[in-house]
């Protein structure tokens, strides 16, 4: 069995609006609104309910996707949820930021 990151999606479910409910596999969960991104063109899709509704975890590539083709990436979900920053969960990134 593969290991789990921290930021790996394990439930998720639609809310009101364009908010979402979202755990992790460390055990942080909450609620994301996401409105920002509806007015985007990729997201025009979620103006229909059945749609936003239709949120599931991909398991093969651990992000949350609305139907085949649309999926947010479950680190900036995370980073956004927990207000962690990049470099807090990935350390590596800062030394190569500083060495750039």
């Amino acid at each position: 069995m593969e290991e789990q990151n921290v930021t790996d999606p394990i439930k998720v479910e639609p809310r009101e609006g364009f908010s979402i409910w979202i755990e992790f596999a460390d055990g942080s969960s909450g609620i994301l609104d996401l409105s920002d991104l509806a007015d985007k063109p990729a997201f025009v899709g979620w103006s229909d309910r059945a749609y936003f509704e239709s949120l599931h975890i991909n398991h093969d590539l651990d992000v949350i996707e609305w139907g085949d083709n649309l999926q947010l990436c479950q680190d900036a979900l995370y980073l956004k949820l927990t207000g962690k920053s990049a470099e807090d969960m990935f350390p590596a990134l800062q030394a190569s930021m500083a060495d750039a």
